[in-house]
């Protein structure tokens, strides 16, 4: 391979080449679709994102409609390879068990069947010498951002609050791990987002703050995360009120899992620049799959059921197989 990513050929070569199909399938390159995540901020308007765990699953992203009470019809800018979801299809605990490899193969199948530009869920990075590569791998296939958390041990899903254990990495050692990531880049478009889970492990919203200011002052992050448990969402508005008071032009990614009664509107209004539906696709299909499974045992046949599940032609057209061309 070219020395612009000074890595050994054949550890290139299957991501390239399957990120090269996913740009003949999609007619995005993924030079283009690094850029993405930039272009959407630079709208001024919130940027909406649901994560996607296959290909199957980037097609529906990518058919979504919606028609808001004003008549505007709106669908999702960007899909979220999530950590919890890879880990979920391969029915595996949410602890860092599914490697790079395996998410990065994951996230391929996804850009192979969607233009649409990706934000990867990192989990804590590992550490920096090998964080690094990842983010030289994530921006040659085009990934637009990672979102690594400043957690440290045996990660444990940030829904858990304070029921378990959650230790947070040192400040100068994870704004040390963001600053190798940053240089690890080749272009300025990748972007690199730190998520703040003080308010998960019960420091509060100080403590946040502070480490805020360090990923973003002395680690050279390109934006946060303010995550939360909390179903009020008190907590996050409180801290977005403190934050945009220092830092008015720093995105701000939120993911509304707990709080969701906010609009996106509010949200917005509240400083948030991107807002993440993380794993709502995952856990409907968990439900309909059950409920299909059990009435085919109940029945002993198929025939109650195809009134709720997609029929097999409408499912092979979904897929473009580029015959006709």
């Amino acid at each position: 391979c070219g020395t612009m990513f000074r890595c050994p050929r054949m550890a290139l070569a299957a991501p390239l080449r399957s990120s090269l199909l996913g740009s003949l399938r999609t007619g995005t390159t993924a030079v283009q679709r690094l850029s993405g995540l930039k272009a959407l901020l630079a709208q001024k308007r919130i940027v909406r994102v649901i994560e996607a765990h296959s290909g199957f699953s980037a097609l529906i992203v990518d058919k979504a409609r919606g028609q808001r009470a004003d008549g505007t019809e709106v669908g999702f800018d960007m899909v979220w390879s999530s950590s919890l979801t890879s880990s979920g299809i391969k029915g595996k605990p949410d602890i860092e068990t599914v490697t790079t490899s395996e998410r990065v193969d994951i996230v391929n199948d996804i850009l192979e069947a969607t233009d649409k530009p990706m934000i990867y869920d990192g989990d804590t990075g590992g550490e920096k010498e090998i964080f690094r590569f990842t983010v030289r791998t994530l921006e040659r296939l085009g990934v637009s951002a990672i979102v690594i958390e400043d957690k440290r041990g045996l990660k444990q899903n940030s829904l858990f609050g304070t029921e378990r254990a959650q230790q947070l990495e040192d400040i100068d050692v994870f704004a040390a791990k963001i600053k190798a990531g940053k240089e690890a880049q080749v272009g300025n478009d990748f972007m690199i987002f730190a998520r703040l889970e003080a308010l998960i492990a019960g420091l509060g919203e100080e403590e946040a703050l502070k480490r805020a200011r360090a990923y973003v002052r002395q680690g050279g992050a390109d934006g946060i995360m303010i995550h939360s448990k909390e179903k009020s969402g008190d907590d996050i508005l409180s801290f977005m009120k403190k934050w945009r008071a220092e830092e008015p032009d720093v995105p701000v990614i939120a993911v509304p899992t707990t709080y969701n009664h906010f609009t996106e509107a509010e949200l917005q209004d509240a400083g948030i620049n991107i807002c993440i539906y993380a794993n709502q696709l995952l856990r409907a299909s968990y439900l309909a799959m059950m409920d299909t499974a059990n009435k085919i045992l109940v029945a002993g046949r198929s025939k109650e059921v195809d009134g709720q599940i997609l029929p097999t032609k409408q499912m092979i057209t979904l897929i473009d197989d580029n015959t006709a061309n």
